[in-house]
């Protein structure tokens, strides 16, 4: 499977030994650029960290260059809403970064009301050398310019600016749980519960709604928006995922208002395992397509699903992430674990699906192969260059040695947000207020 990584731990948000870690500190959403040489987190208190690429080094040319800290920046602060006597939080709910056009890099970020739009750029030159000014910026007496001199731009210490360029508010009733850049890099989408909007980049007084699922009677709704997305190379595809499990797909071509689906893709349920959690967990709490744009893979609680979009009726892949929770349900209820919404992710090459479980532990699914593995993400197995040991799970008595016994999983460490590099085998998993990334041990494609 070739699914050995080479770790790297990058404490975001560092807790001392002993100090027990703030709220704010806990990372909520982790994105790769287009590139993959930029990798921004958000976390609960509103900060943004990009993490950049460090070129390979020249003593071993073979070597992956590693990611350090790019930029750090404030991108949302708590908010009230008097009309409703609501507090906002500003923890960033997800970010997402624009196609590069020039030298400077661009990122929408969210937490449940506003949208920020960011430009990051760099400075390493300064001019030297001005007319009308003296060197601390203050203007000369004109009396004093006796000469005119061409100014000239002197090398200094690279400095990264990252400045707001538009806000987009007042757009969501409810908290918005997902956004999404359109292929036609001019337009992105924000969803909350009920609601989708579309939005132009440079239009920040309105938006255009796409998809209102809220009834006239709030007592008659039966479901809510969990995650959206835009098709990869068609503008006019999106999908949104829902709370009873199902997925619409939907064609801006067809309506202004895309309330009418264009295909809805549903696994009709065995009655054989229909129990209370039932409807709880087949809730959906991810959406990606396949860079390919042939296929969706989706979240539930229990399992991952990957869709052929030119199949309805069923997945044609279904991989179990924790089955062994299925006895567990009851006490995953009560103590709200079972409400926890996990993300997935696909590899460069659509062949491998990523997604996070309980005791910092996430799964891997080769779908060439039908391999599977299990690997932790801890400060113990992330020493420099160490290799990640595949982990097992056992219900039951007879155990092997390095097993985990399903009653010592710690379900207050749980892997929900990960990130996969688009071309290479580069991983980011947040685990609390920790970011691992791991990379390939050969680096070489996973098939």
């Amino acid at each position: 499977m070739g699914l050995l990584f080479l770790s790297k731990h990058l404490p975001v948000k560092e807790s001392q030994p002993g100090v027990p870690k703030t709220p704010a500190d806990i990372i909520s959403t982790v994105e790769f650029n287009h590139t993959g040489e930029l990798l921004a987190t958000g976390d609960k208190g509103g900060r943004v960290v990009i993490f950049q690429r460090e070129p390979e080094s020249k003593n071993a040319p073979h070597s992956q260059g590693e990611y350090d800290v790019y930029s750090t920046f404030q991108s949302h602060e708590p908010e009230f809403d008097y009309l409703k006597s609501l507090e906002i939080e500003e923890k960033i709910n997800k970010i997402k970064w624009l196609p590069q056009q020039n030298a400077a890099h661009s990122l929408l970020s969210t937490n449940d009301k506003t949208i920020k739009l960011w430009k990051i750029t760099e400075r390493d030159k300064r001019p030297e050398g001005y007319n009308l000014k003296d060197e601390e910026g203050k203007l000369k007496d004109l009396s004093t310019v006796t000469s005119l001199q061409v100014p000239v731009l002197k090398p200094m210490d690279l400095m990264v600016e990252v400045s707001p360029r538009r806000i987009f508010a007042n757009g969501h009733t409810y908290h918005i749980n997902s956004i999404s850049v359109n292929s036609d890099c001019e337009t992105y989408m924000s969803a909350d519960d009920l609601r989708i909007n579309l939005w132009h980049l440079a239009i920040t007084d309105r938006s255009f709604n796409i998809v209102d699922i809220k009834p006239a009677n709030m007592e008659d709704l039966t479901e809510v928006i969990t995650a959206s997305e835009f098709h990869p190379h068609h503008c006019n595809l999106f999908v949104y995922s829902s709370s009873k499990g199902s997925l619409r797909l939907c064609d801006m071509r067809a309506a202004a208002l895309c309330d009418k689906h264009s295909k809805l893709f549903e696994e009709p349920e065995d009655p054989s395992n229909r129990s209370f959690f039932s409807e709880i967990i087949s809730s959906v709490s991810d959406v990606k397509f396949s860079h390919s744009g042939r296929y969706m893979l989706t979240r539930d609680y229990l399992t991952v699903k990957v869709w052929d979009l030119n199949m309805e009726a069923r997945p044609i892949e279904t991989y179990q992430v924790h089955d062994y929770l299925r006895s567990k349900l009851c006490s995953l209820y009560e103590n709200d674990c079972i409400f926890d919404k996990f993300e997935c992710a696909w590899n460069g090459s659509d062949s491998v699906i990523m997604t996070g479980a309980y005791n910092n532990f996430f799964r891997m699914f080769d779908r060439n192969t039908k391999r599977d593995v299990t690997l932790e993400a801890s400060r113990e197995s992330s020493k420099p260059r160490a290799v990640l040991k595949p982990r097992r799970v056992c219900v039951g008595g007879k155990r092997r040695r390095d097993d985990i016994s399903v009653d010592s999983l710690d379900f207050t460490k749980k892997i929900l947000h990960t990130a996969w590099h688009p071309a290479e085998n580069i991983i980011a998993i947040a685990a609390t207020n920790n970011l691992y990334i791991f990379q390939d041990k050969v680096n070489s494609d996973m098939h």
